[in-house]
């Protein structure tokens, strides 16, 4: 790998580089953060990824990095689920938006870089999907898939 740095050096060698390994200029991997929850609300966490589905909205599931339990992603760019965040401040403005899809409520949130960010509400853990931007033509589509997992895994409730 040195041998490769020391010789392959700058962008015109990186470009070479992309084109002879047929990479692409997106890095495939996704980075997310992963949530710190009690024990109690991890173990939640850890049932719904072993309930969540293999695909959401047509793509396969790519998990980001680092691996964990508590978080999942589908495609590139990535939807990604985080279970176990902490309640966003925005669940207390009696003017939030909020959706409820196939009996699990979701506070919308959209992002400044144009992303569309759902957490979860009155169950007792809160589980927050993120859909880039370039996945937002779907609409509810990634949630529309979650759900059954969610209402499985995931009881109704306050969470703590």
């Amino acid at each position: 790998m040195n041998l490769f740095r020391h010789r392959l050096s700058g962008l015109p060698a990186l470009v070479l580089l992309c084109a002879a390994a047929g990479c692409s200029s997106a890095d495939d991997s996704t980075s997310t953060p992963v949530p710190s929850p009690a024990a109690k609300v991890a173990k939640t966490c850890r049932n719904l990824d072993e309930a969540l589905p293999s695909k959401v909205d047509g793509l396969d599931r790519r998990d980001p990095e680092p691996a964990s339990a508590l978080t999942a992603g589908w495609g590139n760019p990535a939807i990604i689920l985080r279970c176990g965040v902490e309640r966003p401040d925005k669940m207390s403005d009696a003017e939030a938006d909020g959706v409820e899809v196939d009996g699990v409520g979701w506070l919308l949130e959209e992002q400044r870089n144009g992303s569309f960010r759902f957490t979860s509400t009155l169950r007792t853990a809160y589980v927050e999907v993120t859909i880039p931007e370039a996945r937002k033509g779907n609409g509810l589509g990634p949630l529309v898939d979650l759900a059954p997992a969610v209402k499985k895994a995931i009881p109704e409730g306050i969470a703590d």
